[in-house]
């Protein structure tokens, strides 16, 4: 007999409902929940005795975190799907219906369907605990809610707020969701089950919340139909201006909100489960789930084939370098890590530039509500700074943070190395140099690795962990955790210039500027990769990278891979006349306040060529495109990163592949390697060697082989 999902206590007439999956870390609604839940809620409302229900969580920091998305991605058909979510609807609409009370106690992760079951409860009392976190997640899976979140959010907040969670599928802190009114009452997490208690004994006598409308804006706006109009238009306007029409699920839910506030809460729920059975089984949603799945088992990934031994504690995080880099590592190693952080540099003027802007990314999370003012004087108290190496003897992680140049870098390390503990692991921030060229500087190379972060560091979620061929495993397991610590999503990566997002960037970044130099004008050149599906183009990323930073890196590029990687010299030309780009308010585009302006249209004349779209929109694309993808199999074939989840995700979260494409390793597959082999064969033929195929994928088109198994 298998072990009950839940269990009932009932006390002053109120039965307490206690979700705990069996076997699981966290609450999911799985099949087995999903039937308990249809006798159970049926046998209470028969039960004199019990005059209203508390539902609440066994689990320590969940209260349900949604569906069970195993089940989810064993769908084959939209059939399939249709029926699995009108099981869900019948099941949360019996909920909505039961005619006694319901308190919602929700502690932790309440997300998906799990606020769906909230949502058609009477009554919500949450946590005010960091953990507890609201959302409908849904969107970001390229799916919709399709239990009644559509229908039930807008109607108990608004439109307006409902929609801007909805469509986003950003989840927000309870108490957040409180000031929303998604949430009835906040409390203590010690007080949580008392308050629920006694909320469910005043309902069941009859008392009912009275929830604020708005005033007169929020009638007019979320709940009159002209209002509605207008704020489903600007939605839909400001949908299409962000996904570009590659994401459906945004425009799918804003769809069922629309149809369930104007024909009904039925008509509603059928729109639900039309877009979900739609949305389930297509490509976009498969890639997105392979993310959420990948990008979840990176979080449990040790970075250490075999047997991992356990990772150090870094309580003390020193960072070398306090300038644009350093300051934002030592900033969000505070915010996110809670570790004390002592900055060095050469002068003070340096490093109290450093503390501001370390300081800045505190201010900001406190501008946002996401820290209380009390946090933030403690995490501001726990940084420091100075020009000596005081704090380097309690330092547990070292990271470097200075000028790429090998020299200085080999005096910092060996100076370094006479400061710390010989169990301190010794990191640089490189973004080129090979890290085993590095370790010559020290005595102790095995615990000296790369941990590459991108800029802006507060923002920019990928970490890359560099380790040469002699790095010792507990060396590498400590960085991979303190990175994550970080809240990055880390990959290790093997120890190759470039690494592994600058290196399949590299042919992708010079072959728009070889079609620069043919004479594409830099906005198309934009332009047509935003089209694609990429955050923003390769002309403005250079910019945000700074042409100086870029200029470094394609010459390293070019002395370790020749003549297929040889950058224009162009980009040197602007760097020697002070265009850095962004930070310098001048690249290829211009810059007020580091907004960018518009084409500095005498970049032309300097590079000495003529702007012309000669060149049809389509094959400007693929040549960027397929140098990207050519790259990207050639680096997985060199092992320059251990798998393709690895790749894909470094490709999604370092520079913003479109994750609907699931990665560059996951669109060859889409694409075919015959299909992608005979397009760099077309190309080869018509623009040079550089476009010729990798061993492994002319291997591939060959013999039908994939980089992921097939289904």
């Amino acid at each position: 007999m298998s072990e009950s999902c839940f269990t009932v206590s009932v006390r002053d007439g109120v039965a307490h409902v206690v979700l705990d999956l069996p076997g699981e870390p966290i609450n999911k609604i799985t099949r087995g929940v999903r039937e308990e839940m249809e006798t159970l809620f049926p046998r209470l409302e028969k039960d004199a005795a019990v005059r209203a229900v508390v539902l609440a969580s066994g689990k320590p920091d969940t209260f349900i975190v949604g569906a069970d998305i195993d089940e989810f991605v064993a769908l084959r058909s939209s059939e399939e799907a249709r029926a699995l979510v009108l099981s869900g609807q019948a099941l949360i609409n019996r909920l909505a219906s039961f005619s006694k009370p319901v308190v919602a106690a929700i502690h932790g992760a309440c997300l998906g369907g799990g606020l769906e079951t909230a949502l058609a409860c009477t009554y919500r009392v949450a946590t005010d605990h960091p953990k507890t976190m609201i959302g409908l997640p849904e969107v970001q899976l390229g799916i919709i809610p399709a239990a009644g979140g559509c229908q039930r959010l807008p109607r108990l907040i608004g439109l307006r707020a409902a929609l801007d969670m909805i469509l986003t599928g950003k989840s927000v802190p309870a108490k957040q969701a409180f000031r929303r009114g998604i949430v009835d009452e906040l409390v203590h997490p010690a007080i949580l089950d008392r308050i629920a208690h006694q909320a469910a004994v005043r309902l069941a006598g009859g008392w009912r919340p009275r929830r604020p409308k708005g005033g007169f804006l929020g009638w007019l706006l979320d709940r009159s139909a002209p209002g509605r109009l207008v704020v489903v238009a600007l939605a839909r306007r400001r949908v299409l201006a962000q996904t570009k029409g590659h994401y459906p699920a945004p425009l799918a839910a804003l769809d069922a909100v629309s149809r369930g506030l104007r024909r009904g809460m039925e008509a509603g729920l059928a729109a639900e489960a039309e877009w979900f059975a739609r949305l389930a089984v297509g490509d976009v949603s498969r890639n997105l789930v392979q993310i959420f799945f990948a990008t979840s088992a990176l979080k449990k990934d040790p970075g250490v084939e075999g047997e991992a031994p356990p990772p150090r504690a870094v309580n003390n995080l020193a960072v070398v370098g306090a300038g644009f880099m350093g300051s934002a590592i030592g900033g969000v190693a505070v915010s996110q890590a809670g570790v004390d952080v002592r900055l060095k540099d050469t002068d003070l003027a340096r490093v109290a530039q450093g503390l501001v802007n370390a300081r800045r990314i505190l201010d900001e999370r406190l501008r946002r509500r996401r820290i209380d003012k009390y946090e933030h004087r403690r995490l501001v108290a726990l940084l420091s700074g100075g020009v000596d190496w005081s704090g380097f003897r309690r330092a547990d992680l070292v990271i470097e943070a200075v000028f790429e140049d090998l020299e200085v870098k080999h005096r910092v390390f060996r100076e370094i190395e006479a400061e710390v503990r010989d169990d301190c692991v010794l990191a640089s921030n490189t973004s080129t140099i090979p890290i085993a060229r590095i370790a010559q500087a020290v005595r102790r190379p095995e615990r000296v690795l790369g941990m590459h972060f991108f800029s802006p560091v507060e923002r920019m979620p990928l970490l890359e962990v560099i380790l040469a061929e002699g790095t010792a495993p507990w060396a590498a397991v400590t960085a991979v955790a303190f990175g994550r610590k970080m809240g990055k999503t880390v990959i290790v990566v093997r120890d190759s210039p470039g690494f592994w997002v600058n290196r399949i960037l590299a042919p992708y970044i010079n072959e728009a500027g070889r079609l620069l130099e043919e004479g594409v004008p830099i906005e198309v050149l934009d332009e047509v990769m935003v089209a694609f599906g990429f955050p923003v183009g390769p002309i403005t990323l250079l910019d945000q990278v700074g042409l100086d930073v870029a200029a470094k890196s394609a010459a390293v590029m070019h002395e370790a891979f020749g003549e297929r990687l040889r950058p224009i010299a162009g980009i040197q030309r602007m760097t020697e006349e002070g265009r850095l780009g962004r930070k310098s308010g001048r690249g290829f585009y211009l810059y007020e306040k580091g907004r960018r302006r518009k084409v500095d249209r005498s970049v032309y004349s300097l590079l000495g060529v003529s702007p012309a779209a000669s060149l049809p929109r389509a094959e400007v694309q693929a040549r960027m495109v397929y140098a990207l993808l050519n790259e990207a199999a050639r680096a997985l074939e060199e092992k320059v990163v251990r798998s393709p989840r690895d790749g894909d995700i470094g490709a999604i979260y370092g520079f913003g592949f479109p994750p609907f494409l699931g990665g560059p390793l996951r669109y060859l597959d889409s694409l075919g390697a015959q299909k992608a082999v005979s397009e760099l064969h077309r190309l080869r033929d018509r623009y040079g060697e550089r476009f010729t195929p990798s061993a492994g994928l002319e291997e591939m088109a060959r013999n039908g082989g994939r980089f992921y198994p097939a289904g």
